[in-house]
């Protein structure tokens, strides 16, 4: 719930201009989220949400410029909703993902830096990605797995 949450908070305040918490909150409302103050509140400060300038002497939230927590949910979520099924064989590790999806998942695993990748190729609906063990190989498999 609360990632779905905090993915939806990303994506309002994308697509809006949302000035307050309170607005906020009843963007979320209406999305179907049931949250109070303090909810929203933290999620502001976990996503790393920032105000900026808009027109004017109004202001916005928007994602901060630093890699932020709102960046990892968006790639974790990204590999949860794209990967099907992921195996290894030696040192590589091959991630199946559905058809079309396969460069955004490994630009996902590469800014997840996962511990052993030496390099990852993506095609279509397939991942190659090379590590420097196989016990590197079958932990990234794990980890991929575990995401869900």
């Amino acid at each position: 719930m609360k990632n779905a949450r905090q993915d939806k908070i990303v994506e309002l305040i994308s697509e809006n201009v949302v000035e307050t918490q309170e607005e906020l909150s009843e963007l979320l409302k209406k999305s179907g989220f049931r949250v109070t103050q303090a909810t929203v509140s933290r999620d502001i400060r976990e996503l790393k949400l920032v105000k900026t300038p808009t027109h004017g002497s109004k202001s916005r939230y928007s994602i901060g410029r630093e890699k932020s927590d709102a960046n990892a949910h968006i790639q974790r979520n990204l590999l949860v909703t794209t990967v099907t099924k992921v195996d290894f064989a030696s040192n590589i590790t091959v991630v199946k993902t559905i058809p079309g999806m396969a460069q955004g998942a490994a630009a996902a695993i590469d800014a997840m830096h996962f511990d052993g990748i030496v390099g990852c190729v993506a095609g279509d609906d397939t991942i190659i990605i090379v590590m420097r063990s196989e016990q590197s190989a079958e932990s990234l498999k794990e980890d991929i797995e575990n995401l869900k």
